[in-house]
Formats: structure tokens, sequence, C-alpha cells
């Protein structure tokens, strides 16, 4: 005999905990299944960032929706997952650098958004006191800041699970089909059947959809992290770096995290990456240059999760454009943690709705001809 219920989710990162969370407040009865366990790749070990500045435009709209739940996530999910609201700041490390960041929150001003902010070099070296004193200046999103990735997600599968959306971690979806109006999954020697059904499988994405007659171009990636011996405390923001691959984080116990987007080799059918050490030394040799207070830091570990990027690393959110009743909410290209309450937000309200009243211009999976069905 099949189970049942409201909705089908596939993927337990951060985005289909957020989606079974918002469903199960709205009364839905949603089933979720990972086919590992809540976080175990890109939501649970990434760098954290709960970041705003410097997204694509056609993001800013579901960021500003996410950052609402962020400051106000104790109340959603009963922890407060770690959230920092120290800043995010964007770092120039040249005179030329400052050109495009000016032109760029000028854009954004006559678009009505103002949380990115110009800083001179007095305003950076307040804010970050140990950069190198070659920096002119740079950017600063002063609402962003960071939090813990795996408590985070952990957080939102708990609470979601208390508000009677079933959880199913290790359940690997076998097989997926639509049967009539009911799509039909096949997991672990059980039936489940349900008219909706949400795909937040991440790297595994393109497999879900291309069963039901949607192939998305969503390629896995892994990107790398490594963290450091604890240090005094020099910085509280969050640094990034446009010019050059870098995002820069100290904890409350001195630890540093170092990431910035290179990529290891990745193996999803393994569960498996392989690191990139030359990659690594790079990133190294960058925080040796930008932050020579770093310099005597010992390195503690690497590693590096798998997640799913598209073409032009921005996410789909939104109903399938061939299946009534599937939805996408994937390919989030290593830059979606902070996205993750607001998508979970306008998943529901699409689902239950029909409608969201966050903008999703951009972001339809009907922007890749291939895949959304248009010639």
């Amino acid at each position: 005999m099949s189970r049942t219920a409201d909705v089908l989710i596939v993927g337990g990162g951060i985005h289909g905990c957020a989606t079974a969370l918002h469903l199960a407040k709205a009364g839905a009865r949603p089933a979720l299944f990972e086919k590992d366990y809540a976080g175990r790749h890109a939501s649970g070990v990434n760098a954290g960032g709960v970041r705003q500045l410097a997204r694509d435009v056609a993001e800013i709209p579901l960021s500003i929706r996410a950052m609402g739940l962020w400051e106000n996530i104790a109340d959603l999910v009963d922890d407060d997952c770690g959230f920092d609201q120290h800043g995010q700041v964007l770092v120039a490390e040249s005179e030329a650098e400052l050109a495009p960041m000016r032109a760029r929150v000028a854009d954004l001003r006559a678009r009505g958004f103002t949380h990115e902010e110009m800083i001179d070099a007095a305003e950076l070296r307040r804010l970050a006191p140990a950069v190198a004193e070659t920096c002119p200046g740079g950017v600063v999103s002063r609402r962003a800041g960071a939090a813990d990735p795996a408590r985070t997600t952990t957080a939102f599968r708990r609470k979601a699970a208390a508000l009677g959306a079933m959880i199913h971690e290790g359940a690997r979806v076998e097989t997926v089909r639509k049967e009539g109006r009911d799509f039909v999954l096949d997991v672990g020697g059980q039936t489940w059947r349900a008219p909706v059904l949400v795909n937040a499988a991440g790297a595994w994405a393109g497999g879900v959809a291309a069963q039901l007659g949607e192939p998305i171009p969503v390629q896995p990636i892994a990107p790398m992290l490594m963290i450091t011996a604890r240090v005094p405390a020099f910085i509280k923001p969050v640094a990034i770096l446009r010019g050059r691959k870098l995002s820069f984080k100290q904890f409350a116990n001195g630890s540093v995290m170092i990431g910035g987007g290179h990529l290891g080799q990745v193996f999803p059918d393994e569960n498996a990456t392989v690191l990139d050490w030359r990659k690594l030394q790079e990133s190294a040799r960058t925080v040796w240059e930008l932050f020579p207070i770093m310099r005597g830091a010992t390195i503690l570990r690497a590693w590096a999760g798998i997640e799913g990027r598209m073409p032009d690393d921005l996410p789909i959110i939104g109903p399938s454009a061939r299946c009534e009743g599937l939805f996408h909410q994937c390919g989030f290209s290593a830059h979606g943690f902070q996205l993750g309450p607001g998508a979970g937000a306008v998943m529901a309200e699409l689902i239950a709705t029909g409608a969201t009243a966050t903008p999703l211009d951009g972001l339809q999976i009907t922007r890749f001809p291939h895949a959304g069905g248009l010639s």
C-alpha cells in the first residue's frame, strides 16, 4: 500500500527543510526524503555566510525576504543558529577595483536597494583593523553576517518535524514518476504519493528532474574550505574579495574559516570529494597577503561539500514548465545558505496559493529553453 502526504520533498538541506517547516506551519502534511542526513552536503558544510552583499540583482528580493527571517531566526526555529550580525565587507585591493563597486552601489540605489554602502579606507580599517594598509576601501552590508550551517539545518529539520512534517533521513529515493495527478516515489521498499513534489535535491536535482521529463542543467561542484587554529581576535565582519577568491570569517573562539569558491573534485555517485591542495595553497597565500596578522596561523583541516551549480550561477525556484504540481528549488551554486529560510517561505506560498509577493524574475526554469520546454 502507498503512503500519502500533501507534498513530497526530495532533499534534506536547508532548502528542503525550510520548505517542510513553512508548509507545516501553513497546515500541510509534507514528507521529506534525504538519502543521507539533513545538512550532509552543501547546507551543513559551507562557510555559513548570511550574505546579501554582491548578489545578482535577480536574487536580491529573495535575499531581502530571507534576511527578515534570519533576524528573527530564534522565533522561527527555536534556536539562534549561532547567527551573528557583524556585517560583511567586500574589500577593494586597489583603486581600480573601487570604480565598478561605486557603479554597482549607484545602480542598486537607483533600483531602490540600499543594503550595500561604499566605505573609504578609514571605515574599512575600523571594521577590519588587520586588513593590509594598501586596501583603499570597499563595500559593506551591515545587516549581513554568518551562522553555524550544520546547527541551522538541524534546527530547521527539528522544527519542521515538531510541526508535523514527516522527515525521513537515510531514505534514498530510487524512482520518481507521475501517475495521474500524483507523484509517486519509491523509497526503501515503500511507495509514497502526493499531488505536489518539490525537487530540492541539490547536486542530485538533475536526476530527479530528468525522471519527470524536464532535464535541468545542474552540475555538481565541490567548494573547498579550511579552518585554522585559534588566533587572537582581530575581525568581526566577514571579509570577501572580488578580484581574488576569498571569504574570510573569524569565530568567537578565535579560529578562522577560509573559503571563497575554489573547487575540488566531486564524485556525487560516491558521496565523495577530493581536495585540490594547489588551490588551497592559493587561498592561504591570499590570506597571507591581505591579513598579515595571519602569517603565523596553523591550518588544522580542510574539506569540501557537494553542491549543484547552474550555468549562470543562479538558482531555479518555482514551478515546472512541463509537469503540473512539480516545483524546483535547486542550483544554488554555492551561495544558497542565506537564501534558505526565504526560499522555503516562498515555495510554501507558491504551493499553497500559486503566487508569492517576492519577485522571482530571472530565477524560473524557463530561462533554460531545453529545460523549460521552449524552443
